[in-house]
Protein backbone atom coordinates (compact mmCIF):
# COMPACT_ATOMS: atom_id res chain seq x y z
CA UNK A 1 0.00 0.00 0.00
CA UNK A 2 2.60 2.60 0.91
CA UNK A 3 4.78 2.01 -2.26
CA UNK A 4 1.34 2.63 -4.46
CA UNK A 5 1.18 5.86 -2.27
CA UNK A 6 4.86 6.41 -3.47
CA UNK A 7 4.49 5.83 -6.84
CA UNK A 8 1.51 8.08 -7.27
CA UNK A 9 3.45 11.02 -5.86
CA UNK A 10 6.46 10.42 -8.00
CA UNK A 11 4.15 9.99 -10.79
CA UNK A 12 2.62 13.71 -10.11
CA UNK A 13 5.90 15.71 -9.09
CA UNK A 14 5.93 17.52 -11.84
CA UNK A 15 2.26 18.66 -10.59
CA UNK A 16 3.51 19.35 -7.08
CA UNK A 17 6.58 21.28 -8.57
CA UNK A 18 4.39 23.49 -10.55
CA UNK A 19 2.12 23.92 -7.62
CA UNK A 20 4.82 25.34 -5.08
CA UNK A 21 6.08 27.55 -7.61
CA UNK A 22 2.54 29.13 -8.12
CA UNK A 23 3.67 28.02 -12.41
CA UNK A 24 0.96 30.50 -14.48
CA UNK A 25 0.10 26.58 -16.27
CA UNK A 26 0.07 24.34 -13.47
CA UNK A 27 -3.77 23.21 -14.69
CA UNK A 28 -2.03 22.64 -17.89
CA UNK A 29 1.00 20.69 -16.43
CA UNK A 30 -1.63 18.65 -14.71
CA UNK A 31 -3.36 17.60 -16.78
CA UNK A 32 -0.37 16.57 -19.52
CA UNK A 33 1.23 14.76 -16.26
CA UNK A 34 -2.61 12.76 -15.93
CA UNK A 35 -3.10 11.99 -19.38
CA UNK A 36 0.52 11.80 -20.83
CA UNK A 37 2.73 10.64 -17.62
CA UNK A 38 1.99 7.50 -18.01
CA UNK A 39 4.77 7.64 -20.47
CA UNK A 40 8.30 8.54 -19.81
CA UNK A 41 8.50 11.53 -22.60
CA UNK A 42 5.04 12.81 -21.40
CA UNK A 43 6.08 12.64 -17.37
CA UNK A 44 9.61 14.61 -18.70
CA UNK A 45 7.69 16.96 -20.59
CA UNK A 46 5.51 17.92 -17.60
CA UNK A 47 8.66 18.05 -15.14
CA UNK A 48 10.35 20.19 -17.49
CA UNK A 49 7.52 22.14 -17.85
CA UNK A 50 7.01 22.54 -14.38
CA UNK A 51 10.58 24.43 -13.86
CA UNK A 52 10.83 26.35 -16.15
CA UNK A 53 10.33 29.96 -15.33
CA UNK A 54 6.62 31.41 -15.03
CA UNK A 55 5.39 34.60 -15.00
CA UNK A 56 3.86 36.42 -12.05
CA UNK A 57 0.30 36.19 -11.81
CA UNK A 58 -0.90 39.94 -12.13
CA UNK A 59 -4.40 40.93 -9.83
CA UNK A 60 -5.89 43.11 -11.41
CA UNK A 61 -8.58 46.01 -9.41
CA UNK A 62 -11.86 44.70 -10.13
Amino acid sequence: MEILILLALLHFLPTFIALLRGHHNAFAIFLTNLLLGWTVIGWIIALIWSVTASEPRVRTAG
